[in-house]
């Protein structure tokens, strides 16, 4: 059978001469093929949707690669009949996919001929990107032949399910201990950080087992003066890193450390987490490990770990964290190095809620003069106001652009007066109609910027219904033009078909121009200059949006006129190449002449993923964007996030990232080795 093929053991126990069998049903749901269902059949049972939607997906999981989703909706129902003997008790994990109301969930059985309820859900199942409900439920003694899920949801939400079993009791067994590795940064301004994973694996679930010590090391360590404090935290069978149970802590890092507490196992797979506080002024390009080497039980046993021996994280600065200056959360962020060598980082201060335009929303600033290792406090670059009656009038969706002949930093956003972001623009050109295209700039490195200008009326035709900034960044040509890129949305005639494009300007930003549309149903783009002096535009194409094909990569188009006409890249949308979620990317050149670095490489940043924003990774090109080799790329964040980012060149060496988080944006600097390797020489 394949690796993901349902497990169904068969324990067998000698009574006298006689043997009985205890059957274990167990299911992640990788046995299914991805996609909604109308009724699909394993070894040990059969699941049959009798009302509304149901799939089996790869976008959320707890245990494995798949878990089962009940849409939303009244009363979806997914029936499960098991066609092999049945244990005591039913157990799985669940997640309820919306706060919003109203939500149902129940479990029934069906014995002697009608349906029973034996589990009401409706307040016990939480919401939440952890699949924090872990359900528990002893069956009848008189097995039911089948069951029924029931949920009721706003329709495009639902309930999700995994790690499904139901199985006989068996006494408790620790089977193994092992190192995970979990890529994601140690955030400088966060209490805890997680470093390390540690799997215990334990079958049964009668006498339960206890940890009462756990060895750690901080190998993988640059300096353990850069830690300020280390804890050791209990997550259950729930793989995703938790600060609710903590298991031990200590102020005192040192290169080997015995952690003492008192935690009862479960069946399964347990999860502890070693976690880092790092120092306000721990080196960014430096690097924070650990390890797990020994586990003891309260009963004396003891067992090593197996496998991997350490893992290792980067250092990272968490610049905008949820709650921070009074705000709710920060997105939309956009970074760029001054003729000064100040790094510029701007975003969407979100004061109210994490929605889009309209909406209480400003954009934020802030600088760093020492290469992102300490920020000045956030300033407030643009506000159109704070009335009510206009929705706050919000300015948001930040691109920030250095003029590299004059020293001009210019930050453009949309202005929405009223219901005039995205779905409340329209026809025209003034702010009751449609959104606006608000500039404001900076000649002094950034300290001080100016009020806004409004270029609405010379970049964006009538017709259109809205023209929009980036976001993210644009730069300065090699002739003096300034490159922002943008994205319209099309006539009402033409369905509102939204083109990435760009605006440009030869006069150093006194006047604006405006590209055609590279292609329709394409976004939130970034541009480039290549080596033979075209354009190269990296665009979001909304046609990935679901779609589980091969071809959900980023599109890219080439110009050789300033946008006049436009020539399809050979490697757009193509998966092979440069992946994405239907997610906004990062795209610049890198240039040093230090280390053998003898020209020019592209630098691109987005989720690594198909189907959601997970897996931030830098991929370089070494052909002006014609290959992305795998072996010069670096994953910064594996877990799932909000996923825009955007890049800049710190100095000769380094590379800075601005990239989000959930509600906040971190900084990262990374040495350029650390992406194309130690030993490369470019030719």
């Amino acid at each position: 059978m394949k690796r993901h093929l349902i497990l169904l053991v068969t324990l067998l126990t000698m009574v006298g001469c006689q043997a009985s069998a205890e059957q274990i049903i167990q299911s992640t749901f990788e046995e299914f093929k991805i996609g909604q269902f109308t009724e699909i059949t394993a070894d040990y049972g059969s699941w049959k949707v009798t009302n509304g939607k149901a799939e089996v997906t790869s976008k959320f999981t707890a245990t494995g690669e798949n878990c089962l989703h009940l849409f939303g909706g009244t009363d979806t129902t997914v029936e499960f009949t098991p066609k092999i003997e049945q244990g005591p008790k039913m157990i799985f994990k669940a997640e309820r996919w919306t706060s919003s109301g109203p939500f149902k969930f129940r479990i029934e059985g069906y014995s002697s001929g009608k349906w029973t309820e034996l589990y009401n859900g409706d307040k016990q199942i939480k919401v939440g990107a952890r699949f924090l409900s872990n359900v528990e439920l002893t069956l009848p003694t008189a097995k039911p032949t089948k069951y029924r899920f029931i949920c009721s949801a706003p329709e495009s939400a639902g309930i999700l399910i995994d790690a499904f079993a139901i199985k006989q009791p068996v006494k408790m067994e620790l089977k193994s201990v092992s190192n995970a590795k979990i890529t994601v940064p140690a955030l400088i301004g966060y209490d805890n950080n997680p470093i390390l994973q540690i799997k215990v694996e334990v079958k049964g679930d009668i006498e339960p087992v206890t940890v009462s010590e756990l060895s750690i090391n901080s190998q993988g360590t640059t300096n353990t003066k850069d830690i300020e404090s280390v804890s050791i935290f209990y997550s259950g069978n729930n793989q995703n890193f938790s600060t609710a149970n903590q298991f031990s802590s200590t102020k005192t890092p040192a290169h080997k450390l015995i952690f003492q507490g008192n935690q009862k196992l479960t069946d399964g797979t347990n999860y502890f987490w070693v976690s880092y506080k790092v120092k306000d002024k721990a080196k960014l390009t430096n690097r924070v490990g650990a390890g797990c080497t020994e586990l003891k039980l309260s009963n004396g046993k003891s067992i090593k770990t197996q496998g991997l021996k350490f893992a290792s994280q980067r250092i990272g600065f968490a610049l905008r964290k949820a709650g921070q200056d009074g705000s709710y959360g920060y997105r939309i962020p956009g970074l760029a190095t001054t003729n000064k060598g100040t790094l510029i980082a701007v975003y969407d201060i979100r004061w109210n809620n994490n929605g889009d335009l309209p909406g209480n929303i400003d954009i934020g600033m802030n600088r760093s003069t020492d290469g992102g290792q300490s920020w000045e406090p956030m300033k407030i670059i643009m506000d159109m106001g704070n009335d009510k009656n206009f929705r706050y009038d919000g300015i948001g969706d930040p691109t920030v652009l250095v003029d590299r002949n004059t020293g001009t930093i210019w930050c453009a956003a949309i202005w929405s007066h009223g219901n005039r972001g995205w779905h409340g623009s329209g026809p025209g050109l003034e702010p009751v109609e449609t959104g606006q295209f608000i500039l404001v700039k900076s000649d002094d490195d950034g300290k001080t910027w100016s009020k806004p200008i409004n270029i609405t009326k010379q970049v964006k035709k009538p017709q259109w219904c809205l023209l929009l900034q980036g976001p993210g960044k644009g730069f300065t040509m090699r002739d003096g033009t300034l490159i922002l890129p943008a994205q319209y949305q099309d006539t009402l005639e033409n369905h509102r078909i939204p083109h990435s494009t760009f605006i440009y300007s030869k006069d150093h930003g006194k006047t604006w121009e405006i590209a055609t549309g590279a292609k329709p149903d394409t976004t939130e783009a970034q541009l480039v200059e290549l080596d033979n002096g075209s354009l190269m535009i990296n665009m979001r194409d909304n046609r990935n949006r679901g779609d589980k094909s091969k071809n959900n990569g980023r599109a890219i188009f080439t110009t050789n006129d300033m946008g006049k006409t436009w020539i399809k890249h050979p490697t757009s949308r193509n998966d092979k190449y440069l992946v994405e979620p239907t997610c906004q990317a990062s795209i610049i050149r890198f240039c040093s002449k230090k280390d053998g670095f003898k020209q020019s490489v592209l630098l691109f940043s987005n989720p690594n993923s198909k189907y959601g924003r997970t897996h931030i990774t830098i991929k370089a090109s070494l052909d002006e964007g014609e290959s992305w080799p795998t072996e010069y790329q670096l994953l910064l964040r594996e877990p799932g996030c909000a996923g825009y980012s955007c890049m800049t060149v710190v100095d000769e060496e380094h590379v800075g990232i601005f990239y989000e988080g959930n509600r906040e944006i971190h900084f990262e600097k990374i040495h350029i080795s650390e992406i194309l390797g130690k030993d490369i020489k470019l030719k």
